[in-house]
């Protein structure tokens, strides 16, 4: 199966399941620390931020309760992500549009949040999309990612033990490449930080958090 119908099966699982994973995630304590450290090291409290693949709004809701001046644009493929991202941020702007497009936005931005937005693209897209960033982010941006960290090769379909939801493509990321390549692209790193994550009953992840700044 190539990579086309793996993010057509990940888009279609997300419409169905968009309120199931509201619920779910739209409590965002356990990312707290990190969240505050992306919003303390942006330029101005007025920032233009890109949340990608910002799913129902939760990151996006988090950071503007934070800092109510940013200027968010949210974007994500699944369109019933994107109705709930406007339910739950009425006075702010969401679209649907791919992550491995943003430099085709034509837009500048003082910060990137990228939250578990690598796990549903591979290696060369997710260090493509770093490219992309650093070409979009301003003097001084911030550029914040998280994924779950592991081998690459490890990579494979994942879902609920209990078949009660959808298989989806996940591809583990190793901190090694995209450190170098963020160092490669001029970034500063800020912040690399694991915490485990119980995300399926059945199996435990190890989430990698990095923040880094453009010069």
């Amino acid at each position: 199966m190539d990579e086309k119908d793996k993010n057509k099966i990940a888009v279609e699982a997300f419409d169905n399941a968009a309120e199931g994973y509201a619920e779910k995630f739209m409590d965002q304590s356990l990312y707290q620390d990190s969240f505050d450290q992306f919003c303390e090291a942006l330029p101005s409290a007025n920032s233009r931020i890109l949340d990608i693949a910002c799913g129902p709004g939760n990151i996006s809701k988090y950071l503007l309760n934070k800092l109510p001046g940013l200027q968010l644009l949210g974007i994500d493929l699944a369109p019933r992500m994107i109705e709930l991202a406007k339910e739950h941020n009425p006075d702010t702007e969401f679209l649907v549009w791919d992550s491995r497009e943003i430099k085709a936005m034509g837009r500048k931005f003082e910060g990137i949040m990228c939250g578990f937005c690598l796990p549903y693209l591979n290696k060369e897209e997710a260090l493509d999309m770093l490219a992309q960033a650093a070409d979009i982010l301003t003097e001084n941006g911030i550029l914040y990612i998280s994924t779950m960290e592991g081998r690459y090769e490890d990579s494979g379909w994942e879902g609920p033990s209990s078949g009660e939801g959808p298989k989806i493509y996940m591809h583990y990321h190793e901190s090694a490449y995209l450190v170098s390549a963020l160092e490669r692209l001029g970034f500063e790193i800020l912040l690399q930080h694991r915490q485990d994550f119980d995300k399926y009953e059945h199996k435990k992840f190890t989430d990698l958090i990095l923040i880094a700044r453009k010069p």
